[in-house]
């Protein structure tokens, strides 16, 4: 997930001295970079939650008459995390086209999308085990966005608007493919799994896949991150790309609040919990994610373009420049914040045993907000040494994928 503007991020990322950048253009790609470290940021809470409330089970969407709600507004705000990252490699994509041949692009995203599917396989999948009972390789997020980048690298080359015309079918469609289940038995079964249908599927060996991140709906983001891309030309007036940021996110969230008002289609129904307005708007957004249901899409996409024209405003903060620091190495946070998680809670495991059933746990959720504002500098530290490094490093070649 490494680069200067997304995991299929500029030169940087591929490894080319780019070109010298203006004070107008830094900023640009520092805000880029800023954006994919908040929703990095948000991510080690969702985290915190998985390794330390993995006892708990949690249905999706979360039951809104029963969940914590602490745990469900958590949730909701770490909704955030996917659709924005995969939506900025989708526009990283672009702006890595915009300084390199159409050959290069696409041997870029298909060689970057063939790594990041390697590293879910045999890096990221093996931290889990040992908290999880089976030998499962999770097919999540990294080796969605692996998969979606080689799709891409065929679809950039439709005409623009052709591309946004697939991206937003891809998007708001997809869930009409919802009563389509096909069972293990089913000869594509595997393939449906991976594209619409989050589900278990058997490997050699006594091991199996779980496809949590079924691509179709993913695709779609990323296209329309792409498609967006020529908005952040070097060229085009930042006041004109706020102006379009504010009014495609307000739009996002307004077409969401109605079409969740309505009842009929993108997600779940939401209910009324009587006598509870809390549990109500919890309700209301509790939405799926496996697979990125329209309704899950429209808010956490919207936001993000919110969250974008807000950071051209004050882009000159210190908050910019600490967030761009997690954006700007953002593979190596992912993996590093993993591991550290997996050490503590092995360690807790090895010390005082499991006292929920096979696993280690806590009680009280109001711990995870603890650990997450304790963990945020120590965390820190490393991931800013390691993006300065990249910078200053660009000779070593395998830096360029953190």
């Amino acid at each position: 997930m490494g680069g200067s503007v997304s995991i299929a991020s500029g030169p940087i990322a591929a490894g080319v001295a780019p070109p010298r950048a203006t004070p107008a253009a830094r900023t640009r790609l520092q805000n880029i970079d800023a954006l994919r470290g908040f929703v990095m940021v948000l991510m080690l809470l969702d985290h915190l939650r998985e390794t330390w409330f993995v006892y708990v089970p949690v249905a999706d969407p979360v039951d809104a008459r029963t969940i914590l709600p602490a745990l469900g507004f958590a949730r909701f705000a770490a909704s955030f995390c996917a659709p924005i990252f995969v939506a900025l490699t989708g526009l990283g994509a672009y702006l890595f086209s915009v300084s390199h041949s159409a050959e290069e692009t696409t041997a870029f995203l298909v060689k970057r999308g063939l790594i990041l599917m390697a590293m879910e396989l045999f890096l990221l999948s093996p931290l889990y085990w040992g908290i999880v009972p089976q030998p499962t390789f999770w097919l999540q997020v990294i080796w969605c966005i692996g998969l979606c980048m080689i799709a891409l690298a065929g679809l950039r080359h439709l005409p623009r608007p052709a591309l946004i015309a697939v991206g937003l079918a891809l998007v708001c469609l997809h869930n009409l493919l919802d009563p389509i289940r096909l069972t293990s038995d089913d000869t594509l079964f595997p393939l449906w799994a991976m594209l619409h249908q989050r589900d278990t599927f058997a490997l050699p060996l006594g091991f199996v896949a779980k496809t949590t991140y079924p691509i179709l709906p993913w695709m779609g983001v990323m296209m329309l991150g792409y498609g967006i891309g020529a908005w952040f030309r070097a060229d085009v007036d930042a006041a004109v790309r706020e102006r379009r940021l504010v009014t495609l996110g307000v739009a996002l969230i307004a077409g969401f609040v109605a079409l969740r008002l309505l009842n009929v289609y993108g997600d779940k129904p939401w209910f009324v919990v009587a006598g509870d307005p809390v549990r109500t708007l919890l309700s209301f957004i509790s939405l799926t994610k496996y697979p990125a249901s329209l309704l899950f899409l429209m808010p956490t996409l919207g936001g993000g373009a919110l969250l974008l024209a807000l950071f051209e405003r004050i882009d000159r903060s210190r908050l910019i420049a600490a967030l761009a620091v997690f954006g700007g190495a953002p593979m190596f946070f992912y993996i590093f914040h993993l591991a550290v998680l997996r050490v503590f809670y092995h360690s807790a495991l090895a010390i005082w045993g499991p006292n929920h059933g096979t696993y280690v746990g806590i009680d009280n959720y109001n711990w995870i907000f603890v650990w997450y504002v304790a963990l945020l500098v120590p965390l820190y530290v490393p991931t800013a040494w390691f993006s300065r490094l990249k910078r200053r490093r660009r000779d070593i070649a395998w830096l360029k994928y953190f």
